[in-house]
């Protein structure tokens, strides 16, 4: 069964579009099946990968109305071992539109039970909010992988992202974990950087990634292009940064699957103590 990943951040412009294509990407560039599932309205996801979505395509949109399977939206961008739902502006309208649909938070999870056997690896967008579209992933995800910008307000809100997580957990899906935080747009040079990094690996310890995603010209580039960073510029700091994090990811899940395998399983202590926002620097 393929694990679903959440790539979520309320917060606007720290990378989380850039982060999710660029792993999935690197996932698929290991020979895992991956499936990218853009969730945002922007469609950034889609668009950089090349994909516009025409009329009578089946997208992310139609899935959530009920108007098609996730199978039926499914396209294959020019990336082996990838494949992707692409996104509309359409879904700015379908918090409204779901409004009376019963149990409309698990509308995304029920959709992705038929494919989860087919990918080792499903990676969601979410829209830089914490509305319905977010609920519906973080309900559908065994995982949420959170990115955070390097810079000086990049703990403001993140608080309010982790109880939406533990009260994700507390009533709808209780299987839901950290994947882990992922420092983005990163500046060696600036000291404010680092003080960031300090703050984010003492608040959150073991569950931020060894790798950082550094900020890096190439990165910014390729999706104006219609390409993953690693189509683009295979060798640019950028490229080598995301497969350094589908490596740890993929790390990470081997040992999980391990751990469960040969010992008892232990209380979970990831989200207990979450009640207010980090320290802000």
């Amino acid at each position: 069964m393929g694990k679903i990943i959440a790539v979520a951040n309320q917060k606007g412009g720290v990378g989380k579009t850039t982060t999710a294509v660029n792993l999935a990407t690197s996932l698929a560039a290991t020979e895992h099946r991956t499936l990218l599932i853009d969730f945002d309205p922007q469609a950034n996801c889609s668009s950089g990968l090349g994909i516009i979505a025409t009329d009578g395509q089946p997208t992310s949109y139609e899935v959530l109305i009920g108007a098609s399977t996730l199978e039926e939206a499914v396209q294959e961008p020019d990336v082996p071992f990838l494949d992707v739902v692409p996104s509309h502006i359409n879904l700015v309208g379908a918090e409204i539109e779901m409004i009376d649909v019963p149990e409309r938070e698990r509308i995304l999870q029920k959709a992705t039970q038929s494919v989860k056997s087919k990918y080792d690896f499903v990676v969601i967008d979410c829209p830089p909010s914490l509305g319905l579209l977010t609920l519906n992933a973080l309900t559908a995800a065994d995982s949420v992988l959170i990115p955070v910008q390097a810079e000086y307000f990049a703990l403001e809100g993140l608080g309010q992202l982790l109880n939406t997580i533990k009260i994700v957990r507390q009533n709808l899906n209780p299987e839901l974990d950290i994947e882990g935080v992922v420092l983005t747009m990163f500046d060696t040079r600036l000291r404010l950087a680092n003080q960031v990094a300090d703050e984010v690996r003492r608040y959150f310890g073991p569950k931020v990634f060894n790798t950082i995603v550094q900020r890096n010209v190439r990165l910014s580039e390729a999706p104006s292009f219609g390409k993953p960073v690693l189509m683009y510029d295979a060798v640019c700091i950028g490229a080598k940064n995301y497969i350094g994090l589908a490596m740890e990811v993929l790390r990470n899940n081997s040992q999980t699957r391990d751990d469960e395998e040969h010992s008892e399983p232990e209380p979970d202590h990831n989200l207990q103590d979450v009640e207010t926002a980090p320290p802000a620097l």
